[in-house]
């Protein structure tokens, strides 16, 4: 794909000169310190539907969260019918949850990615699988953009982050605590990045002696090894916070790993946070992406983005193909057994896998191996093989000790 073809990405087909859905409201008179939500549009001339298009997971809990994050979302933007769907490893699918709209009558699909940030899956996966929708049915779509950094995102990790405080047997000034903020993990340098933004929120917002940005996988420095630079530092406290919407494998791993390095610390206090859930302000979050596509605001930061720009590092980027590398686990739906409900990590206790091996490894909350006929190809990271990231970590083993 040429580069001045890459706009598709962004925008999904979404037609210029949208029509504007949102009333006047310049007869209210809204207070400063509350946000004002647009009234949702008359859908009599138009049937609008919104689907929120998840990433899936084996892991049982990790789906049922999901669920019941969109059960909360749908009376807050009532009257229109909402619809959820995944990309793998679970149903329904997004064909199935536009199949559903497109079956209530809705001609026109507002799509949501409930992702955190901007990386493969919202610029390449889902929108790939919504454009061929769109060929196969002449179904209109409409694309919004990630949760990114987002004034309610940062205060619902605020939120856990408290509720870890105030869950402390004891006091600690926070000027002697140490926050450390786990991100995905992905080969585009914008979204991690991003984790580390959200980090500086957090630590000014509160005040913390000190904070640091880690990873799950793929980039560097992963959670074990940046943990151990962290105790360095000398922290009476050290709260881990998963950056993460749901539970699943690599939560799991997030804590067995912050337990393997406070059992070889015990001078350190750590203490982990929940991830961000179904928070109120999280679900607040995506009836605000729903309000920028009636408005037609979903423009995502292009400035930064390697498929568009020449990113220091990333410059092999540019004008690479929009397409899914998901289409041969999309719908699989054998749920991990070997957990009761809320994954464990016991189908991986010690590995951490090169995100291109082509043994088992992690695209999210799964995991999944490639045979010949499932081989699919990812962008090459250039630094799989830095001193703490996911190639150097995992051929010298996970664990070490400083």
């Amino acid at each position: 794909m040429q580069h001045s073809q890459y706009t598709g990405i962004c925008r999904l087909r979404i037609k210029q000169g949208l029509r504007v859905l949102i009333h006047s409201v310049a007869t209210d008179k809204v207070r400063s310190n509350e946000q004002w939500h647009a009234p949702l549009p008359d859908l009599q001339a138009e049937r609008l539907g919104v689907l929120i298009c998840g990433h899936g997971s084996r892991n049982r809990l990790a789906v049922e969260e999901f669920a019941q994050m969109v059960d909360a979302l749908r009376p807050k933007l009532g009257p229109m019918p909402v619809e959820h769907g995944y990309l793998e490893f679970a149903r329904p699918i997004l064909r199935d949850g536009l199949d559903s709209l497109r079956q209530r009558g809705v001609t026109k699909v507002l799509a949501i990615p409930a992702m955190l940030f901007a990386a493969g899956h919202a610029k390449n996966d889902i929108p790939s699988v919504l454009n061929t929708y769109t060929a196969e049915t002449g179904l209109s779509i409409d694309y919004g953009r990630e949760l990114g950094i987002d004034r309610l995102m940062v205060a619902a990790a605020g939120a856990r982050v408290q509720e870890c405080l105030n869950e402390a047997s004891e006091q600690v000034p926070l000027s002697e605590t140490m926050l450390v903020v786990v991100g995905r993990g992905s080969s585009d340098p914008d979204a991690n990045s991003n984790v580390a933004k959200v980090t500086r929120m957090l630590v000014e917002g509160f005040g913390f002696g000190w904070g640091e940005t880690v990873y799950s996988g793929v980039t560097f420095p992963l959670v074990e090894a940046g943990l151990r630079h962290v105790v360095r530092l000398g922290f009476q406290r050290v709260v881990v916070i998963p950056y993460f919407l749901f539970s699943g494998v690599l939560v799991s791993r997030i804590r067995q790993n912050t337990e393997t390095v406070a059992a070889d610390h015990p001078e350190v206090e750590f203490l982990s946070a929940g991830y961000l859930g179904d928070h109120p302000k999280v679900v607040d979050t995506f009836r605000e992406r729903v309000e920028e596509v009636l408005r037609g605001d979903t423009a995502m930061n292009c400035s930064l983005c390697k498929y568009r720009a020449q990113v220091l590092g990333f410059e092999q980027d540019v004008g690479r193909a929009q397409e899914s590398h998901h289409h041969h686990v999309e719908g699989l739906a054998e749920s991990c057994t070997l957990c009761e409900r809320e994954c464990t990590g016991v189908c991986q206790p010690d590995a951490i896998q090169s995100h291109h091996d082509h043994g088992p490894h992690d695209h999210g909350q799964h995991d999944h191996s490639h045979g010949d006929e499932g081989h699919h190809h990812h962008p090459p990271y250039p630094h799989a093989d830095h001193p703490l990231g996911p190639r150097t970590l995992g051929t010298k083993g996970s664990s070490q000790k400083s």
